[in-house]
């Protein structure tokens, strides 16, 4: 049985990759911070492996990644984020840091665990759930847009690097996508990309044919971003 890893995996994108390829026959493993969405997610897929690890904190973080770094991992997903708006010279010094820890050094960490093990395989995916932040800086985007620049940027070094050990990765870079962070803004459903779609489009990156790899993608609602 194939597995995924997939960080942030208990709502919104994560949960929507989960659904997919568990569909598809894939053992699930991942992590959230909240123990409620957990609970839910365990109800729907009581055969995941799912624990409560809060990204930022880097022993939690390691200690995550020590446990699945001998496990073969045939698709990794950094997903996990945290978005607090506001400007980068009038926010707290506190907010850079848990935003760069959160969604760029679970990342790095997490991927240099697992990835040793891919390329001693010669093939595996991984997927960096980037944003169209990642390339577009807006007002109020703050230390999110700054976080979202570097997994961009880590993205294409880590490209490079596994070029020659069969490993594919991919940077989805979505626009607003309707999770429940979104659902309060009372704004219709059609102004957003499915949750579902970047699931298709990630279940789609990891079955090209040999050879073949989605380096970057960004996707946007039909009307453009809100």
């Amino acid at each position: 049985m194939p597995t995924i890893l997939i960080t942030g995996i208990s709502r919104g994108i994560g949960r929507a990759i989960a659904t997919r390829f568990h569909q598809e026959g894939y053992h699930l493993i991942g992590c959230s911070r909240s123990e409620d969405s957990i609970r839910a997610f365990r109800e729907d897929f009581p055969m995941a492996a799912i624990h409560r690890v809060d990204l930022a904190d880097k022993a939690q973080l390691k200690a995550f990644a020590a446990q699945y770094a001998a496990i073969p991992i045939d698709v990794l997903v950094n997903n996990a984020g945290l978005f607090i708006p506001g400007g980068v010279t009038e926010e707290d010094d506190s907010v850079y840091e848990t935003l760069m820890r959160t969604n760029m050094d679970s990342a790095y960490y997490l991927t240099k665990a697992i990835v040793p093990g891919m390329k001693a395989r010669q093939q595996g995916t991984i997927l960096n759930i980037c944003s169209t932040a990642s390339k577009l800086a807006y007002a109020n985007g703050g230390s999110y847009a700054i976080s979202k620049h570097a997994m961009l940027g880590f993205n294409r070094v880590l490209r490079e690097e596994l070029k020659p050990h069969g490993v594919r990765v991919v940077a989805l870079l979505p626009g607003p996508t309707y999770t429940d962070s979104w659902i309060p803004a009372g704004l219709p459903a059609e102004r957003f990309v499915p949750a579902a779609a970047i699931a298709d489009l990630a279940w789609t990156a990891v079955n090209l044919p040999a050879g073949t790899v989605i380096e970057e993608l960004v996707v946007r609602p039909q009307l453009g971003d809100i």
